[in-house]
């Protein structure tokens, strides 16, 4: 998303069970956990949080559908779509406990059922380019990297869909280009990010 923007920034890399939960940056994250963005004073968490401060903060890239329009609440739909039910399925999935959902969790849980997930994406994604209108904004940055990431990882079927959506905006040179920042990828630590 910072290379979308064109920002001027700087990463810092982070290992996972050391350096993210040093006193440092729980400071920034009492979580311990990333993506984590500091501009100035203001401390932004969560992925879907951080992207749409930087579509807002950038509003000359056109990374968020104007506000008032019917573009713009697809948009929040989406981002918080991928940061609840998708990002809570793909856990249980991968931790296996959906193997003994019963119908009474299925009921509280936010996802619902994993299939319910999937066909959802699936109906979102199908024959489109872009998920909020007619050009790319943060929330298909979030739906391309999350559907990658989970293809990847297995959390998510690699169907037609999801690979003709995804994989073209995959290739985007922002997104390449973040990525070589990123270096590589470990699948049991990965997480799609800002």
């Amino acid at each position: 998303m910072l290379e979308e923007c064109g920002a001027q920034y700087d990463t810092e890399q982070l290992e996972f069970g050391t350096t993210m939960k040093a006193p440092a940056y729980l400071a920034i994250n009492p979580m311990g956990k990333v993506p984590a963005l500091q501009h100035g004073e203001t401390v932004i968490t969560e992925t879907a949080a951080i992207l749409a401060y930087l579509a807002d903060l950038y509003p000359e890239k056109r990374l968020a559908p104007p506000v008032g329009s019917p573009e713009r609440g697809s948009y929040y739909r989406w981002l918080f779509f991928v940061a609840g039910p998708v990002e809570a399925v793909s856990t249980a999935k991968e931790e296996g406990w959906l193997a003994q959902q019963t119908t009474q969790q299925a009921l509280t849980a936010g996802f619902g059922r994993f299939d319910d997930v999937v066909r959802t994406l699936e109906l979102a994604v199908s024959g489109k380019r872009y998920v909020c209108g007619n050009h790319f904004t943060a929330a298909d940055l979030y739906l391309a990297s999350y559907i990658g990431w989970s293809m990847m990882s297995g959390t998510m079927p690699k169907l037609p869909a999801f690979e003709a959506y995804a994989l073209p905006l995959l290739q985007r040179p922002a997104s390449q280009r973040g990525d070589t920042l990123d270096g590589p990828m470990e699948e049991s630590h990965a997480s799609a990010g800002a």
